[in-house]
């Protein structure tokens, strides 16, 4: 083969692509991460409200990236989840289906962790690694595959040729367009308003998931007293209520939960994302593969997002390593299916269990309220199968790969 610059060029430098690239670091891998932010805006240390609920077993892969030992003390424990099915300005809506972490042996379900602290321990691993070269606000305008290698042209017109081209760039991926992959999606006429709170009470490590008519409401325990909220509104009410200033929009989310943390606050900025879905119709071709949301964009209701965007990084890094042991090419087509029919059909499954739920949930029809009651009833009652749900909800069901065993 021809002389290259790398083995993999990854587009996109948010979380899944430097994830990857230390991950292929560990197989002895170089890899080029092309990123469009500039780099101070990576590493900005200030906390802008953004957080991600982490399943236990991207907290192993983490771990096993040498990352959780920076990590741990900004992460917090979700030792409990509390589902539940109400209205805005319910008494008692917390009455639902209720997880608790002591009935399985793994640990807690999962962990909060704000964005600038995974970030920056992203960002100072890839700068730690010889085997990784990181391009700062740059953006790719042009790429090639065939079944030798993969090129791109970046803006200023550098050329960068490797072995496999890795698209994590985003639900608007470049990567997947120029490849020539269409998507299958829709919207879900509802958007996401994101913020941090700080509260008067504790929070004991309870995360809350709280389903309302307009679209649900998640409450999720950050560090101190303070909680992620992600809460869903149809498009023109979540743009009304982004416009106002923080005291009006206070007094809006308030009785969304009530007050069983007391006095609120923000803490944080405030963000807004419009909720679609959209699926690749194929996350691999020559010499190319997607993760993260440039292959699957879901609901996030379940708080799977990213964490399905991690099981993308450790399956292909666990297909790549296993074929470079072997002496194969591993960006090969034939390699990259074993990826593609590893990840297809869970994302897929995934992402039509949180349409399905987003669809039975987000509205206030008396007879379909009736039976989403009852089957959240019988799952608590049934501590097997609840047991079954907590597990995979931790991400610790299925073929794991070797990132996330543990």
């Amino acid at each position: 083969m021809q002389p290259m610059d790398s083995d993999l060029i990854i587009v996109g430098g948010g979380l899944n692509g430097p994830a990857l690239a230390l991950a292929a670091a560990q197989a002895g891998l170089h890899s080029i991460v092309i990123d469009a932010l500039p780099l101070d805006a990576r590493d900005d240390p200030d906390f802008d409200g953004r957080s991600y609920a982490l399943a236990q077993s991207s907290k192993r892969m983490l771990a096993a990236l040498g990352l959780w030992d920076r990590l741990a003390a900004n992460a917090q424990a979700m030792n409990e989840i509390k589902v539940s099915d109400g209205r805005v300005g319910d008494a008692e809506v917390f009455l639902g289906l209720h997880f608790n972490s002591a009935e399985i042996e793994d640990g807690p379900m999962g962990y909060m962790l704000e964005d600038r602290y995974l970030r920056r321990a992203l960002l100072a691993a890839m700068e730690a690694s010889p085997l990784i070269t990181h391009h700062a606000e740059t953006t790719v305008v042009a790429q090639s595959c065939d079944i030798q290698h993969a090129a791109v042209t970046l803006a200023d017109g550098t050329e960068l040729s490797a072995r496999l081209l890795v698209g994590a760039d985003g639900r608007r991926s470049g990567t997947c367009a120029r490849a020539g992959i269409r998507r299958t999606g829709w919207d879900y006429g509802q958007t996401a308003l994101v913020c941090a709170i700080a509260h008067e009470k504790p929070h004991h490590g309870v995360a809350h998931q709280l389903f309302l008519p307009p679209g649900p409401l998640a409450i999720l325990p950050l560090t101190g007293n303070r909680s992620s909220i992600v809460w869903s509104e149809r498009h023109a009410q979540a743009r009304a209520v982004n416009a106002l200033d923080e005291r009006a929009y206070l007094d809006i989310l308030r009785p969304r939960f009530g007050d069983f943390l007391g006095e609120i606050s923000l803490a944080g900025d405030r963000f807004t994302y419009p909720l679609n879905l959209t699926l690749a119709n194929h996350f691999v071709s020559d010499r190319m593969a997607l993760i993260g949301d440039a292959a699957h964009g879901m609901h996030p209701i379940a708080g799977q997002g990213l964490n399905a965007g991690l099981r993308d990084v450790a399956a292909l890094a666990h297909v790549i390593t296993h074929a470079v042991r072997r002496g194969e090419d591993f960006a090969s087509v034939l390699v990259l299916e074993r990826y593609q029919s590893w990840r297809r059909w869970d994302t897929a499954s995934l992402a039509a269990a949180t349409d399905v739920f987003n669809r039975l949930f987000s509205n206030d029809n008396a007879i379909m309220r009736a039976g989403r009651d009852l089957g959240m009833a019988l799952i608590g009652g049934l501590p097997g199968l609840r047991r079954s749900f907590m597990r995979e909800a931790a991400g610790l069901t299925g073929d794991l790969p070797d990132l996330m065993r543990g």
